[in-house]
């Protein structure tokens, strides 16, 4: 009797070196997969907080800004779309050519004079003489304090009948003036308040910026003869471009949004000679018995987009140095 002999089939060597790749390589795919999975629990929290606090109130303010809300549609969420018309009643109001206006003054007169008086103590304080640190730190007071409180005590100081200004000016003959309450006053009022409450921020930043450039470029320069204003030209305002570009960007979105400080010393008065698109906004949306909160939106979102135009200029610029 003669028994069949059936031949396994021989394993392809292709096929055998591919599987023992693949089991090779199965412990690094779980470790690029966990290292995945730890990398989003990480970004997880970071991403919902932005969606939370920054999305969402976004989307809701543009919502506002593009619907016709009164209190009860407020409450019960059935406002109807009314397109651009908020947008055209706010841009049709008296109140936008002066509150836009005095926004453009108050942001540009604040930043001028807050990084001009920021990067002159900055240069000062790099001397580091005795006492230095200790004077550092106290012009960082007026950036330490709540606003409120800043916003409180230039009220007091600058009030007509019983400021410590009025005092003074009239210690030296000096006629008082009606600071806050006259409408040629109120905006230079809230004007020297923020330069004084933003310089020590500038300060802070150019200091920072002082450090590191280095000081074998002053000891060249003055081997070489040049004086103190020439380094300055030659060197320290060159080398500080970077910092001082991110310096005024966010001292430009920071004024911008001023409001406390305003609406405690002024509250955009009198009449609407130190009013800007935040109290203004502010004023349509919570300042009445019947609140606007579509025109208030609107003068908010025009506030987004003057900010992010100057962003974007901003970008441009540093790519153009960069380049």
């Amino acid at each position: 009797m003669t028994i069949a002999r059936v031949d396994r089939p021989k394993r392809s060597p292709a096929v055998s070196g591919t599987g023992t790749a693949d089991r090779r390589d199965a412990p690094s795919r779980r470790r690029r997969r966990r290292s995945q999975l730890t990398a989003l629990a990480f970004v997880a929290p970071l991403v919902a907080y932005l969606a939370a606090f920054y999305v969402y109130p976004l989307y809701r303010n543009l919502d506002l800004s593009l619907r016709n809300y009164t209190v009860r549609s407020f409450v019960a969420g059935d406002a109807p779309f009314s397109g651009w018309d908020n947008f055209s009643q706010v841009l049709n109001d008296p109140t936008f050519g002066p509150a836009l206006r005095n926004t453009m003054v108050f942001t540009f007169v604040s930043i001028a004079f807050q990084y001009a008086a920021g990067l002159a103590l900055a240069v000062f304080f790099n001397r580091h003489f005795r006492l230095a640190a200790t004077l550092r730190a106290l012009f960082l007071i007026p950036w330490l304090l709540p606003l409120i409180v800043s916003a409180s005590t230039w009220s007091w100081m600058l009030n007509s009948e019983s400021g410590v200004v009025n005092y003074a000016l009239h210690v030296f003959g000096v006629s008082p003036v009606d600071w806050l309450t006259s409408p040629h006053w109120a905006l230079t009022s809230v004007i020297i308040a923020n330069i004084w409450i933003g310089i020590p921020f500038n300060l802070v930043i150019l200091y920072s910026g002082l450090q590191n450039i280095p000081a074998e470029l002053y000891e060249a320069a003055a081997l070489d003869g040049a004086s103190g204003w020439q380094q300055f030209r030659r060197i320290t305002f060159p080398l500080l471009r970077p910092v001082s570009a991110i310096t005024l960007l966010l001292g430009l979105v920071y004024t911008l949004k001023v409001f406390d400080l305003i609406w405690i010393m002024t509250k955009g008065g009198p009449g609407d000679s130190s009013s800007t698109l935040a109290t203004w906004s502010y004023q349509l949306g919570f300042g009445t018995l019947l609140p606007k909160f579509g025109p208030g939106a609107a003068v908010g979102n025009i506030l987004i987009l003057i900010a992010l135009v100057f962003g974007l200029l901003y970008i441009r610029v540093q790519r153009r140095q960069e380049a």
